[in-house]
């Protein structure tokens, strides 16, 4: 087994009492004082995460939107520059190799901020498709990246820029700081306002450790999970998979079918008019019970398996188990009753509207 890979900020995460995990073959905290604390900061105030096992793609070149217009789900053609969108790199058969962000900083340039797991076959999928007029630049290994999130975000951002303002929601801005180029982006996977910040690996713990004096509070990969799982985000590798469309996640929104052609579109056509047979539902308990967790069976009123959960945690916000599994699209409807199998233990729970927190 090969040893995981350290963020440039690994010695930092220590010094602040980070509990470090293996994830997606990175060392990276999971936490620093607790969840639940991590969590109410975000949702209250502010917190930092490091988000530099995240990779970083340039495409580049004439005709670079164009192309990446036939590569992804959602449509680049409408992004002005400096602007950003959610989007799907799918597979031919309309699973999802990853989600990712594409950012247009120019004409001729794009931004990609992938999956820290997916960008080895981000980059030979992408790669094996170029044209030879574009460039594909993989920037991982040179850059670092925070993501600061919370209402008090564009405060702290503010504080440690100068005055400066962020970018309008889910844009792009390249700034220079002592001569170095930062890519500051209004997005992040929280549900709260926020940036993702990205620079140089050798000036990332200068910055980190000003914005946490700013305000921030250090916050782990425990905490990310349950944010954006209120919110119901889905997570790449649980409940997005290569198996599974957009369309089936329930995120048909990122998917624009009247563009002519793009990777998997033939096949998401015919599912959209054939019609779903499952669907990602959004499942709470009805009571207490031990926290559902990724694997654990879903039953129906007769005891039936009908699913497996894709995500699951004990909610800060709400105080009980949130989850999410893919269901046939008959018990996917709102206020479908069900259970969640608990170590032999059937909880009781109940289909909800997405999200779990408004």
């Amino acid at each position: 087994m090969s040893e995981s890979k350290k963020s440039p900020l690994d010695e930092l995460h220590r010094e602040n009492g980070g509990r470090m995990v293996d994830f997606a073959g990175w060392s990276m905290p999971v936490m620093f004082k607790s969840i639940l604390e991590e969590h109410k900061a975000v949702r209250e105030e502010v917190g930092i995460f490091d988000i530099s096992h995240m990779g970083q793609l340039f495409v580049e070149g004439e005709g670079a939107g164009e192309w990446l217009d036939r590569m992804l789900t959602n449509n680049v053609a409408s992004l002005g520059d400096g602007e950003g969108q959610y989007t799907f790199l799918l597979n031919e058969r309309g699973g999802v190799i990853d989600d990712l962000i594409i950012y247009r900083v120019s004409a001729t340039s794009y931004f990609l901020v992938v999956n820290a797991s997916c960008l080895e076959q981000d980059v030979a999928w992408l790669g094996q498709h170029l044209p030879e007029e574009l460039t594909l630049r993989d920037e991982s290994e040179k850059m670092a990246g925070m993501a600061v999130q919370g209402p008090k975000s564009a405060d702290v951002f503010s504080r440690v820029l100068g005055g400066r303002t962020l970018p309008t929601r889910n844009g792009v801005d390249i700034l220079k700081e002592d001569g170095q180029e930062i890519l500051v982006c209004r997005t992040g996977y929280t549900g709260e306002d926020g940036f993702e910040f990205f620079c140089r690996q050798a000036d990332a713990e200068r910055w980190w450790r000003e914005f946490q004096d700013a305000g921030a509070v250090p916050c782990g990969l425990g905490a990310r999970d349950t944010l954006r799982l209120e919110k119901c985000y889905p997570l790449n590798g649980s409940d997005l998979s290569p198996e599974r469309t957009p369309l089936e996640a329930g995120l048909g929104f990122f998917v624009d079918l009247k563009k002519d052609d793009f990777v998997g579109r033939d096949v998401l056509a015919e599912q959209k008019e054939e019609g779903l047979t499952e669907r990602l539902a959004a499942i709470l308990y009805d009571g207490k019970g031990s926290p559902p967790r990724p694997g654990y069976p879903v039953v129906d009123e007769e005891g039936n398996q009908v699913g497996t959960l894709t995500s699951g945690a004990l909610s800060p916000s709400l105080g009980q188990g949130i989850a999410l599994a893919y269901l046939p699209v008959e018990l996917a409807k709102v206020g479908t009753p069900l259970a969640v199998e608990v170590r032999g233990r059937k909880v009781s729970a109940k289909v909800v509207k997405k999200p779990f927190v408004r």
